[in-house]
């Protein structure tokens, strides 16, 4: 079987190659096309960076500026690299204001599908089984509770509290988070009341002392 068998056999429903789902990082590109529904690897994913404005696919531009801003704010969790300016001989001399290299910056893959689900979608590439997010993860639910939705990412992002109690990890976390689920004011600052109130309620050490370690 040649490369281009093998790819075309890897293929999904969606047109986009299963492999991918092997990755648990991407590029900020990578991952803005898998949004869209285009497989990197495709032909139209391979000539993306020769695209002017007006000839890339629906929804790319505004993927690629999302994805950007929000692993800005680690809202979304990756490794940012900024664009490099250079001399003639291609050697960086600085960084270019404001502007995110999107080869090179990196998301995790989970904390995408996370963001994605808190923005109400419940298809594509990021959800395989095609379930999505429950309907009290959904903030387009008519009954979405910002609070509920929090406590419960609070809990699956903290899977260990470390050197800290479970508490202090999970405030931690929904400070990071806090303009995601409305627990900041208007200039940005968290508010501390509820996020106090949010991790009681995600808090599985309500007891307090220090984090047990596994099988004691």
């Amino acid at each position: 079987m040649t490369a281009n068998e093998s790819f075309v056999a890897s293929l999904g429903d969606n047109g986009i190659s299963n492999y991918w789902r092997l990755c648990e990082e991407l590029t900020v590109r990578q991952a803005a096309f898998l949004i869209v529904g285009i497989d990197p690897d495709s032909e139209t994913g391979v000539k993306s960076r020769d695209w002017r404005k007006d000839e890339r696919p629906a929804g790319y531009g505004a993927a690629i500026q999302a994805l950007t801003s929000k692993l800005r704010a680690s809202v979304i969790t990756g490794t940012l690299v900024q664009e490099m300016e250079t001399d003639m001989n291609g050697n960086p001399i600085g960084e270019i204001d404001g502007s995110t290299d999107v080869d090179r910056s990196t998301v995790n893959t989970d904390s995408v599908a996370k963001w994605l689900q808190g923005k109400g979608y419940k298809t594509g590439f990021f959800f395989p089984d095609g379930g999505g997010a429950p309907d009290y993860m959904n903030s387009k639910d008519a009954r979405y509770a910002p609070k509920l939705a929090a406590a419960v990412s609070a809990w699956q992002a903290v899977t260990t509290a470390g050197k800290t109690s479970p508490k202090q990890a999970l405030v931690k976390w929904l400070r990071e988070h806090a303009a995601t689920y409305g627990l900041s004011d208007d200039e940005g600052k968290p508010n501390e009341t509820g996020i106090e109130e949010v991790a009681k309620v995600a808090n599985w050490q309500p007891t307090g002392g220090a984090a047990k370690t596994p099988g004691e």
